[in-house]
């Protein structure tokens, strides 16, 4: 078992990690979904709608060797999860369960990550929630990389996909509204952005395994279906991401990347301009469920299950995920009201609203100085083999102010301005530990206790 401070220290070496999207990966995909459509038909199933074409992902937007840090990874799986409902605790505990994932990997710098021993222990008790949180980090860490590459002059925002959806529409019985009856849907949008300009949104299914590459192909097939649910402007033109990631016991980490090409997900009023206003409240509509197919002549077919973004609801869309991503951020700092206020009921509001963490009131409590900048947020403490150890979740403290207002209009516009030059990853000597942080201006930064704390070598 490592030392505590070995532990640390590694979250901050940078490892690498197998990217695969060929032809032959798209082969072994239509087969796979060629298999479960025959095994669907012999149980007397309805067939899954998947998208119409899958396509590679060029190597010059995501290199087949792909360098990535741990403490970055598990920095962008905790924001994914603050608003998904995955804990059992009350409140704003979900995004601290990426923690538990600080010694599964390891790897270095002319190698690639794998499973740990405690990473093989994990998977055989808790194997799909391992795989599947893993699946999530890895994914969203390359789609963000892969959509930067593709549009430099934007920002890029991971939404929740049901959080968002939920402004909208009914996803389960305990939602008032009309019921969506179809389980399959992305898991998470990621809003392609540029302040005053229309968003571009694209589906992200992702997946996890400790299998193999066959695995990986059963999951991207059900991960076509999984984005396939949710259209945005004509049909079948919404592009989407797909990504299975593999965490063999014995060997090393490989994401399997594919993607639907589409000319949609646009979220542009006919005039090509966007009316959005970030500022407003947080609006609930009641979207009557279902995709609608084009007219086949004069037939006008019935529309298919899922949830459809037309024209109507561009404006809308666009503000409800720029306040989904307000309120992520806002969990992740552990502020329940100022999460709350950029809520719907529905989306959980109630759930949030009432609980409030100490720092939102009295800023100094929750207040931390990482890389020559201050932070506010809050903080949990645990034990790492043996010592304990604080670890700090946070936003940027001139943007939580502006956030905790609903002034998200001018929160967007400092972001897209430092978006460059904000990103920093490494060990803070004045903090004692490995700090993260991302665009967006959120931290993610882990110690030692003072007093348990020794100098660095």
């Amino acid at each position: 078992m490592k030392p505590a401070k070995k532990v640390l220290l590694d979250l901050v070496e940078s490892s690498n990690i197998s990217v695969r999207s060929s032809d032959e990966l798209v082969g072994k995909v239509e087969a796979a979904i060629s298999s479960d459509d025959k095994a669907r038909k012999e149980n007397e199933d309805d067939p899954l709608r998947r998208k119409p074409r899958l396509a590679t992902i060029s190597h010059t937007e995501l290199s087949r060797q792909m360098e990535v840090t741990l403490w970055d990874v598990l920095h962008t799986l905790g924001k994914a999860t603050a608003l998904s409902w995955r804990g059992a605790g009350r409140g704003l505990a979900e995004h601290w369960g990426a923690l538990k994932y600080n010694q599964a990997l390891e790897g270095g710098v002319d190698s690639f990550l794998s499973l740990t021993d405690e990473g093989r222990q994990i998977a055989e008790q808790y194997k799909t929630l391992q795989s599947g949180e893993l699946g999530i980090g890895f994914a969203l860490t390359l789609a963000e990389h892969l959509l930067g590459r593709r549009f430099p002059n934007h920002s890029v925002t991971i939404v929740p996909a049901d959080t968002a959806l939920r402004a909208g529409w009914a996803l389960t019985s305990r939602d008032k509204g009309y019921k969506i009856k179809y389980r399959y849907r992305p898991q998470y949008f990621a809003e392609v952005w540029c302040p005053g300009e229309p968003s571009l949104v694209i589906p992200v299914a992702c997946k996890g395994n400790h299998g193999n590459a066959a695995t990986s192909a059963a999951q991207l097939a059900s991960a076509s279906a999984h984005a396939e649910a949710v259209h945005i402007g004509d049909w079948n033109e919404t592009p989407s991401l797909l990504f299975s990631t593999e965490l063999p016991t014995d060997g090393t980490v490989t994401v399997h990347a594919l993607q639907a090409p589409g000319r949609g997900g646009q979220l542009a009023c006919p005039s090509g301009e966007t009316k959005a206003n970030l500022d407003g409240e947080s609006v609930q509509e009641n979207v009557m469920p279902g995709i609608q197919p084009p007219p086949e002549g004069d037939l006008v077919l019935e529309p298919v299950p899922g949830c459809h973004v037309t024209p109507k609801y561009y404006t809308w869309f666009q503000e409800t995920l720029g306040h989904t991503a307000a309120a992520g951020l806002m969990a992740f700092t552990g502020s329940g009201k100022a999460t709350a206020r950029h809520l719907t009921d529905r989306q959980g509001r109630k759930r949030f609203d009432g609980f409030e963490h100490a720092a939102s009131t009295s800023v100094q409590d929750i207040s931390h100085e990482l890389l020559g900048n201050t932070y506010a947020g809050t903080d949990h403490v645990f034990r790492l083999n043996g010592p304990r150890v604080e670890a700090f979740s946070g936003v940027d403290a001139n943007l939580f102010t502006l956030l905790s207002k609903g002034r998200v209009e001018e929160y967007r516009a400092i972001a897209h301005t430092t978006r460059h030059t904000r990103p920093q990853l490494t060990w803070d000597e004045k903090w004692g530990g490995p700090v993260s942080v991302h665009a967006d201006g959120s931290v993610l930064a882990i110690r030692l206790l003072p007093g348990q704390r020794r100098t660095r070598r």
